[in-house]
């Protein structure tokens, strides 16, 4: 069995076979899926989809790319709908230097806020980072994050990035560019980093695993995530997969 800890169901990339792709995932022994909600419209849709499927959980915060729209009204709903028993943690939250959207002063605001909410429900929080690691590093210490602890959500920095956060109580997620044939900075990161550290992502429908790169992602081409990691790890995949779904189970405290 295996545990999605990062998929976007939420998103219109479903809406016609929603139901199907849930059902392949549990076919392929997907036993969980983490939800995340990013957005007014994704956490709306986070909230009935946890309430609809037995094993289906949902994180929920505020992306960094939207930060310039998150206001304190948005972060005080989030609070509020965090106490539902199947909101396992806040996020995704973080920087996106990639795009411009949102002022990178604006990003840091609105990510310091959500470690705090973070701290103030007790639940993990789930980093997003792309292109800004160092400064994304420094707030997740200058803000004690590692109080919480969480997710470096699908990894992208080296190695010693990775002990750096593993440190300040945070696992690394790897997901599809794991599997790609010319990545090896995520394929030396699976191999590097301690099993009880490791968690298992698609990220879909993003990111999707070869050799279906190009196409839609869904949670069911979690297990060729798994499977890659195993064979860079040579470990039966058996282990692997209860490994990854114990350190997903500690993380998340399931109900």
């Amino acid at each position: 069995m295996l545990i999605d800890t990062h998929v976007h169901l939420n998103a219109d990339h479903y809406d016609e076979d929603l139901d199907a792709v849930i059902d392949r995932a549990r076919d392929a022994g997907i036993e969980k899926m983490v939800v995340v909600g990013f957005d007014r419209k994704t956490i709306e849709r986070t909230m009935k989809l946890i309430d609809e499927h037995s094993d289906v959980y949902g994180v929920i915060g505020w992306h960094p790319v939207d930060a310039v729209d998150c206001t304190d009204e948005d972060l005080e709903w989030i609070e509020e709908l965090s106490k539902h028993e199947k909101i396992v943690g806040i996020g995704e939250t973080g920087l996106d230097y990639h795009w411009d959207k949102s002022p990178k002063g604006i990003q840091k605001e609105v990510f310091k806020k959500q470690i705090a909410l973070a701290k103030r429900v007790n639940l993990p929080i789930i980093i997003h980072n792309r292109e800004s690691t160092e400064d994304c590093v420094e707030i997740l210490k200058e803000e004690n994050a590692g109080e919480i602890g969480g997710i470096m959500h699908a990894f992208s920095a080296d190695e010693n990035v990775a002990d750096e956060v593993i440190g300040m109580n945070f696992y690394i997620s790897l997901g599809g560019p794991v599997t790609f044939k010319n990545a090896q900075l995520p394929k030396d990161i699976a191999v590097h980093v301690p099993l009880e550290k490791l968690l298992v992502e698609t990220d879909a429908p993003f990111l999707t695993p070869h050799p279906y790169r190009g196409k839609r992602n869904e949670p069911s081409y979690v297990k060729l995530v798994a499977e890659k990691i195993a064979e860079l790890r040579d470990m039966p995949y058996e282990a692997f997969a209860k490994a990854t779904t114990e350190n997903a189970e500690r993380l998340f405290n399931f109900k």
